[in-house]
């Protein structure tokens, strides 16, 4: 079974920055378009931000563009999201997976973001 782990995230003022990561354990990572989900409290879980293979498409939620940037090392069955100029909305858990993943996928632990303003 495919084993995600999240970490980089905390408690960071209205304007700051955070550089989430994201290792995965598939055997197939470096294939796969991967994206970077957000579930705000009481909503549902959003895609934020993909990538493919060679990292030469990428997407973001208009919410986190030219804010949040992703990347990939397919060596290190890394994936990452730097994220700049935090706003009180960007507050969530952040997951990765793969961009087909859904609510029957298996997730990892994801990493807590609290923005304050």
């Amino acid at each position: 079974q495919v084993r995600l782990v999240e970490s980089g995230g905390g408690l960071v003022q209205a304007g700051g920055s955070l550089r989430l990561s994201c290792v995965s354990s598939s055997p197939s990572f470096r294939f796969d378009a991967m994206g970077w989900f957000r579930q705000a409290p009481g909503k549902e879980r959003e895609l934020v931000a993909a990538i493919n293979w060679n990292s030469e498409l990428i997407h973001y939620s208009d919410s986190v563009k030219a804010r949040f940037t992703v990347s990939r090392d397919g060596e290190k069955k890394t994936l990452s999201l730097q994220m700049d100029n935090l706003k009180p909305e960007d507050t969530g858990v952040y997951y990765c997976n793969v961009l087909w993943a859904d609510s029957d996928s298996t997730w990892g632990q994801g990493t807590r973001v609290t923005v304050s303003s």
